[in-house]
């Protein structure tokens, strides 16, 4: 799946709402605090971490690309 990036980031947590890896900010912020959520193969706690065009998210067995 790809998600595009309108402007020049997306925080972490509003990519996975966006993609609909969660149903909302709380699950966004419970799963990316306990270190559920890899960014470009790296676990990544931060859900204000900003992901640009080439960033990877990995949740679950799916995986979503900035475009």
């Amino acid at each position: 799946m790809k998600i595009r990036i309108e402007g020049p980031f997306i925080k972490l947590g509003q990519a996975i709402k966006a993609a609909h890896l969660v149903s909302n900010g709380a699950e966004a912020k419970e799963v990316i605090q306990n270190g559920e959520v890899q960014v470009n193969g790296e676990t990544e706690v931060r859900r204000g971490r900003k992901l640009v065009p080439g960033d990877r998210i990995l949740y679950k067995g799916q995986t979503v690309e900035m475009e």
